[in-house]
């Protein structure tokens, strides 16, 4: 199972919003005879890939899978008729499926009389694929709140200059995580001042339907803003009841998608209602790159899963922007919490990770 877990981990920039998912297959002397994993959404499953490679030698013998095999047929056949098929005496698998469309695989299975055991390596597994699970049980993505921040914790100076805080290094890295997630999410804020592309560019994930998503209440968007010029139909832009029709209509001639939210108190674009639209659309990890407001917006609603700030070795002082903004809490009896979980360093700049430690309920471990 330990090896299952690391060939799961290959899938981490292409998997999404299917989990990472690996499988070892033992013939019947208990000799490595295949290996796989679910390398691309829509392509073979972990367990498909791993007999394949082991062909007539799986006949008698085990299949150690990091989640319970899927009974349904979804942009692949079910992996329990593969299983069948293969002649597998024994079926070892770390966690349950928690969803309704894909769950029943060990019922299945134990019907055909291969034997099942559940269990070794779940809290691995469960760790590896947080993200999924999430989405999957919760019916909304796993939010990364990502920054590049000085030692004082602020991310631009107080005329808004802010590139670039981080080295090139730490920046290569920033660009990975947009590999590992299924869209990027900024404010209209962020656009008008920085006009980024918000591409990813590393060739790490193979997968097609990367989602570039603005919040703009108001449909300020320009049309020539580069988000728009480079591939329009992969932009979302998020906007309340009270956009205006002909911008609505402007955007749309230009290729853009719209998604009308409700508003939040503040007249913006509800934070919650939005989540739950793009987990609608396979959004099962999003990483957040906005400015100040719009990391307090995600902040004060409780929505943040995960932070991962660059951290700089210098100071910028005076009113700097802050990492997050939004309305704060009144005591620190209030805070929200998180779990540091790692910390690298890249060139002179330091990754700092951290996550909700109720992520171990979320992932049902108890």
């Amino acid at each position: 199972m330990t090896r299952a877990l690391e060939l799961a981990a290959r899938g981490r920039c292409g998997a999404s919003p299917n989990p990472m998912v690996g499988a070892v297959v033992l013939d019947s002397a208990g000799r490595l005879a295949g290996e796989g994993w679910h390398a691309t959404y829509g392509g073979p499953h972990a367990e498909v890939v791993a007999l394949k490679n082991a062909d007539q030698a799986a006949r008698g013998g085990t299949l150690y899978v990091t989640l319970e095999p899927c009974a349904h047929q979804g942009k692949t056949p079910p992996c329990v008729d593969a299983i069948v098929s293969a002649g597998v005496r024994r079926v070892v698998f770390a966690h349950r499926d928690p969803t309704v469309t894909a769950s029943g695989g060990a019922e299945r299975l134990r019907a055909e009389g291969i034997e099942v055991r559940e269990g070794p390596g779940a809290e691995q597994a469960r760790s590896l694929n947080r993200r999924w699970l999430r989405w999957a049980r919760h019916k909304r993505p796993w939010v990364t709140v990502k920054a590049a921040i000085s030692l004082d914790g602020r991310v631009a100076t107080n005329t808004g200059h802010s590139q670039w805080i981080t080295g090139e290094t730490a920046r290569a890295r920033s660009l990975e995580l947009r590999e590992e997630h299924d869209a990027i999410l900024v404010g209209i804020g962020t656009v008008l001042a920085d006009n980024p592309r918000l591409t990813r560019r590393l060739g790490l994930n193979p997968v097609s339907g990367w989602r570039r998503v603005v919040l703009d209440s108001r449909l300020c968007l320009p049309s020539d803003a580069e988000v728009v010029r480079s591939e329009p139909a992969a932009v979302l832009v998020a906007h309340t009841p009270q956009a205006p029709e002909d911008d609505r209509q402007r955007l749309i001639d230009l290729g853009v998608g719209l998604i009308e939210v409700s508003e939040d108190e503040f007249g913006r674009v509800d934070i919650g209602a939005l989540l739950g639209e793009l987990a609608q659309r396979e959004v099962s990890a999003l990483l957040v790159e906005g400015g100040p407001t719009v990391h307090g917006s995600f902040a004060d609603q409780d929505l943040v899963d995960e932070v991962v700030f660059f951290l700089a070795p210098f100071f910028i002082g005076g009113e700097g922007l802050p990492a997050v903004a939004g309305k704060g809490i009144p005591t620190l009896e209030l805070a929200r919490r998180l779990r540091f979980e790692a910390v690298r360093r890249h060139g002179d700049d330091l990754e700092i990770n951290a996550v909700r430690p109720e992520d171990e309920d979320v992932h049902g471990v108890g």
